[in-house]
């Protein structure tokens, strides 16, 4: 998969691809979840179908980020993530553009002639409620006459649907804000992971015979609900069963927010280190205990009841193949 990171009056396929024409779909993809998977999916059969490439048009920062500057929204994925979830995707071509004021003030016509022009668009695939351009004026049924004009077709695809609820990288943020981590599992079609570094705590978890991990994440990220989690943590390639506790640590100092991981088999330094972090289950909510032996006590039944969890989960292997590609977790490593 190549992918292109350029504005969008410069963008242009490599060589070997130039005199090919492109089946696209346009979006945040944020996530990557199963309904965006559908229409990848789709997509890719389509262009093989044709003897066209498959072309993904994203976009970072977020459009949200910059229409709603005020509201500052969360990422399920960071730009280097999203790459790696989709290297597997079967797309010829990703082509990240830069977000920006002046972007978001482009017509409709002009961007969508941009990429009849300059990826040789044939077919636009998007969602049925999917808008672009100045004031989102660039809906389905203004697309389908400006491909009728400028030479593309439009093809609009319904949302996947769980349980009468669309599937959406909005809906995943808020049952991840709820602790719901088993079920945004379905909707992700993988278990929601985060990537930071291992940085120096107040090493209390050494203290009481549980070492654990402090992870820092950037700010950006979506983080599950404040509790005590069932989780695979990955060293490189290696995987390890573990419990995360995400919150305040009432029992001590209620202090900043952190991601710390207790690494059930592991014995060793993770200073400076990268760790991914898949949530598998959630154990139960962050709570101040009366004592230290309390807390011990209570910590020593979270690790039996991960155990119990995790050795009857599927160990994420796409995951460590995704860390591993992963050099820089923040988005700021994304040329603009």
């Amino acid at each position: 998969m190549h992918v292109l990171t350029s504005e969008i009056d410069q963008l242009g396929l490599p060589a070997e691809m130039a005199h090919m024409e492109s089946i696209v779909t346009i979006g945040a993809f944020d996530g990557i979840h199963i309904g965006h998977q559908a229409l990848i999916e789709r997509l890719v059969d389509r262009a093989r179908q044709q003897d066209r490439l498959a072309g993904l048009v994203t976009f970072y920062p977020h459009p949200a980020a910059i229409l709603s500057p005020r509201r500052p929204l969360p990422y399920l994925t960071t730009p280097g993530e999203k790459m790696a979830l989709l290297e597997s995707s079967g797309l010829d071509w990703l082509a990240i553009l830069p977000f920006t004021v002046q972007l978001a003030a482009t017509t409709p016509r002009d961007f969508v002639e941009q990429l009849h022009v300059r990826v040789r668009m044939r077919e636009m695939w998007v969602g049925t409620d999917f808008a672009l351009g100045r004031e989102r004026k660039g809906d389905v049924a203004t697309l389908r006459l400006l491909g009728q004009e400028i030479g593309f077709a439009i093809c609009d695809i319904p949302y996947v649907l769980r349980d009468q609820e669309k599937v959406s990288s909005t809906y995943i943020r808020d049952l991840l804000r709820r602790g719901h981590v088993e079920e945004t599992t379905h909707l992700l079609g993988r278990y929601y992971s985060i990537y930071g570094e291992v940085v120096h705590g107040a090493q209390r978890g050494r203290c009481l015979g549980f070492p654990t991990a402090n992870v820092l994440v950037p700010a950006d990220r979506v983080i599950p609900a404040d509790g005590i989690y069932a989780t695979f943590a990955y060293l490189g390639s290696e995987c390890y069963s573990s419990v995360t506790n995400v919150g305040v640590r009432p029992s001590f100092d209620n202090g900043e927010r952190s991601i710390e991981a207790y690494l059930l088999d592991y014995s060793g330094d993770l200073y400076g280190c990268d760790l991914a972090i898949a949530f598998v289950a959630r154990l139960r909510p962050e709570k101040r205990f009366r004592d230290i032996q309390a807390l011990i006590a209570q910590i020593g039944q979270d690790v039996k009841e991960a155990r119990q969890i995790l050795d009857a989960s599927a160990i994420p292997t796409a995951l460590g193949q995704i860390a591993n590609q992963i050099t820089d977790c923040r988005p700021s490593t994304v040329p603009e």
